[in-house]
């Protein structure tokens, strides 16, 4: 038998196993506590926030036998058949694959039928995907729906329905995870399920989750399937570094070993951006950085060697070269052009360039740095420099003497 996946196994049964998302959580719990649970709910967000969980969960206390303060008991039989998939209670429908206007009135024809407990209750997911007749037949059920029906539709793209459904619904937007909560859950399910993984694994796994809890957890079952040290990862900033130093013999490498490893042009393309962006964010606005507190500072530093100006010329250089490598046969080429115009400013004369390094002249000076020395003066007889130059123009010029050698003798 195949081992349930982490994200299945470590799904919330409860309200507050929900992370992440307090604002939710407490309306739902308050609603249902006090007897004024809606007929309609809209849950928008990112994949892997946790929407058709609490749609479940919603479920699961709306017919519990013995609720408690807004939570379900997940001990009843009906609480128990909503986590089995098999009560009569709870219908999810997939919008996506029944998104035409004969699932809709099928739905409309069976929601006005009795159900053994005291709600019924309807999960349409994606429900952005229903088509406008169907919307339009879903319509008119869920502004008048039967006594004892609630819908929640859940959906990633809550701009593409119309607004006449979302006028009809109690709204609720779910939110990413922080990196530091999302790295807290990581750390905590790999010590729950007893796997083995480092530290690096951790930070990569958190990456690769950007904020979702569900790509997180797969992210983790694949590390830990694959020994718990993680991939080798791409050192980013190595790439920052070589910016810094002007050096793009340094960048090119970093590339080319990265695709040696499998990445492609276009995907390592969008973690260099991304990764600069973070870098200016750092700078401008910390709190909005996707990464763990100790890796923000680190970056923080680097950033700020190389300049808000830097970071936004490289997003821009890579942004462009990553519209074009659309119709590009090989969108490698297109990224080598663009890192050589970054690591080496006297190849690009674009007006970006030339703001970079007016901007890293002007922290040197801040800095107290020398300026560059002087160059020597040269003797316009040979065209070489002349030995001792500079320390004979700084020098006092000498007292006048005679013509005989000796110092001329006052008049008498």
């Amino acid at each position: 038998m195949a081992t349930q996946s982490l994200y299945r196994r470590y799904r919330p049964r409860r309200f507050s196993e929900l992370k992440g998302q307090d604002h939710v959580v407490r309306a739902l719990r308050t609603s249902v506590a006090e007897g004024r649970s809606g007929q309609a709910y809209l849950f928008s967000g990112p994949r892997g926030t946790g929407k058709t969980s609490s749609a479940r969960i919603l479920a699961k206390v709306l017919n519990c036998t013995n609720p408690d303060g807004g939570e379900p008991c997940c001990e009843c039989e009906s609480c128990l058949a909503v986590e089995r998939g098999t009560s009569y209670d709870v219908h999810e429908l997939d919008a996506a694959s029944n998104n035409g206007v004969d699932a809709m009135r099928d739905l409309i024809d069976k929601a006005s039928l009795g159900t053994p407990g005291r709600h019924k209750v309807y999960i349409l997911d994606e429900v952005h995907m229903l088509t406008k007749p169907a919307e339009a037949a879903l319509l008119k059920t869920l502004e008048e729906p039967p006594p004892h029906v609630v819908f929640v539709l859940a959906t990633t793209d809550p701009q593409k329905m119309s607004d006449t459904i979302r006028s009809r619904t109690q709204h609720l937007q779910f939110h990413l995870f922080t990196a530091d909560d999302l790295d807290a859950h990581v750390r905590w399910v790999a010590e729950d399920a007893g796997l083995d993984v480092s530290d690096s694994a951790i930070e990569q796994v958190v990456n690769r989750g950007a904020g979702s809890a569900r790509d997180a957890l797969s992210a983790l079952e694949l590390v830990a399937n694959s020994g718990g040290d993680g991939a080798e990862t791409v050192p980013l900033d190595e790439f920052v570094e070589s910016m810094i130093e002007q050096d793009a013999g340094r960048a090119l490498s970093m590339v080319a070993g990265a695709i040696s490893l499998g990445h492609d042009p276009r995907t390592l393309t969008e973690e260099l951006i991304g990764y600069l962006r973070n870098g200016f964010l750092s700078i401008m606005a910390p709190d909005l950085v996707q990464l763990p507190s100790q890796r923000v500072d680190e970056l923080s530093e680097l950033a700020r060697r190389l300049g808000a100006a830097g970071l936004v010329r490289g997003i821009e250089q890579l942004g462009s070269a990553l519209t074009e490598m659309r119709q590009a046969p090989d969108p490698r080429v297109l990224l080598d052009v663009a890192i050589v115009h970054l690591t080496m400013e006297r190849a690009d004369t674009d007006i970006s360039a030339l703001v970079t390094r007016i901007a890293k002249l002007e922290r040197q000076l801040a800095d107290g740095v020398p300026a560059a020395a002087q160059a020597a003066p040269v003797d316009p007889g040979t065209g070489r420099a002349t030995l001792g130059g500079r320390a004979r123009r700084t020098e006092a010029p000498a007292a006048p003497s005679s013509p005989t050698g000796g110092t001329a003798n006052a008049a008498e």
